[in-house]
């Protein structure tokens, strides 16, 4: 349970009551939404939705989280939060949550708060002038800047648009047995590796190259990638590219074929092989008494400036003015409020009781001292994203083909102005 430090400040508050707040009610779907959200349940990438209740006020939710993730976000946090104030949550959780979100953008409806992984696709839409800023309704203080940062919104004034509510640590090898090293992991054989999950298929490879460049390369130099003013033809880039194509055997179409149809949650923790992958496995490998090194102990042609990590979230943001959905934003920063996995307020205190491993990952992700850095593709524009995650599969199946493929997202890339590292101090 997260609690509050003593003498919390207080911060700016709408008038309390029923009769003080105006009530913004779920409007009705318009035809366009319908027929795309029936569309992706059809496809399988549209799943759940919770309906309100009566209360006296009403919020619609929109995340990514579906199945267990879901259930917990609901049971911690969002019933919790409809007890405490008498408002509804209509949650609605989707595996296609870009494509949903564009569609009631589209339609002018849409959900009061959205939850995305990442900040990329946020910072086109404050720059669009969709968000609405947050400023006021939380401490931003309390976290690093690159979590809850100030960022130009329509006519580029900075406002903070969006706070996490579920961060990750990534930068981690799982393995059992003895330590690995950049000498025992220079086999393809040796790495547990899934490049698929349906319309996200490709993420997994998309983790290996950024990890690489920022090991190899160190953290500024990423942070210049990521906001589009180092190149993606530049050696530095192109480098980490072959490196993760002969780590993992990119040429060889049986293993191609194989990777690229193999799950991303595969059991690996038996196996005796290595995994790249990020905290939300470490169920998985405690089960089978592993545990994880950092990448850079693994990742050949490591700098001298690796050891940064890199990070995930999801991040909360306002679409519309609801005032019942500004309480909402509140309740996510609250200090006390029981947030899934791992929380990276300052302000909070979160107890990993004796479990070591939850310890190292909990102050990884909010201790001053270890550098952080965005996973750069959740940071990038959408379309970018997506067509860095085709790329991962095609370079695993045509390797020779990599000038062709980084020329092509060289075209896609632009320059935009997000913190994209901290931590440091």
């Amino acid at each position: 349970m997260n609690r509050p430090l003593p003498q919390d400040p207080p911060l700016p508050q709408d008038p309390p009551g029923p009769q003080a707040r105006a009530r913004t009610r779920p409007r009705p779907r318009t035809l366009v939404a319908l027929a795309v959200c029936l569309a992706l349940l059809a496809a399988g990438g549209y799943a759940g939705v919770r309906w309100a209740q009566a209360r006296e006020g009403t919020v619609t939710l929109l995340a990514s989280w579906t199945g267990r993730e879901a259930t917990e976000f609901e049971e911690r946090v969002i019933e919790d939060f409809e007890d405490a104030y008498d408002i509804d949550v209509v949650y609605q959780g989707s595996s296609a949550l870009s494509q949903v979100l564009a569609a009631d953008i589209a339609a002018g409806n849409p959900p009061d708060v959205v939850v995305v992984p990442g900040p990329g696709e946020l910072l086109t839409y404050a720059g669009d002038g969709r968000l609405r800023p947050l400023d006021g309704l939380f401490d931003a203080t309390r976290y690093d800047e690159m979590w809850a940062p100030r960022v130009p919104g329509e006519h580029g004034a900075l406002h903070t648009y969006w706070l996490p509510v579920k961060t990750s640590l990534k930068s981690m090898v799982w393995y059992t047995g003895d330590k690995p090293t950049a000498a025992s992991a220079d086999s393809p054989g040796r790495w547990c590796l899934g490049l698929e999950d349906g319309a996200a298929s490709g993420w997994p490879g998309t983790d290996w190259v950024e990890d690489i460049l920022l090991q190899q390369a160190g953290p500024e130099r990423y942070e210049d990638w990521v906001n589009g003013t180092l190149g993606w033809t530049h050696d530095d880039v192109r480098e980490a590219w072959r490196t993760w194509g002969e780590t993992v055997g990119a040429g060889d179409r049986e293993r191609a074929a194989k990777l690229l149809t193999t799950g991303f949650a595969q059991d690996c923790a038996d196996t005796g092989r290595l995994e790249h992958q990020g905290s939300f496995r470490a169920d998985h490998w405690r089960a089978a008494g592993g545990d994880y090194v950092h990448s850079a102990q693994v990742i050949p042609g490591a700098g001298p400036e690796a050891g940064a990590w890199e990070v995930s979230g999801d991040l909360a943001a306002l679409l519309t003015d609801n005032p019942d959905a500004r309480q909402l934003i509140r309740h996510l920063a609250d200090p006390a409020t029981d947030l899934p996995d791992h929380t990276v307020n300052r302000a909070a205190t979160e107890d990993p009781g004796t479990d070591t491993i939850e310890a190292r990952i909990a102050g990884t992700l909010r201790e001053d001292g270890p550098t952080r850095c965005w996973d750069a593709s959740d940071a990038m524009p959408r379309t970018l994203r997506d067509a860095f995650h085709q790329a991962v599969l095609r370079h695993l199946v045509e390797p020779e083909a990599l000038d062709e493929q980084l020329r092509h997202l060289q075209e896609l890339s632009v320059e935009q102005r997000l913190p994209v590292c901290g931590g440091d101090g």
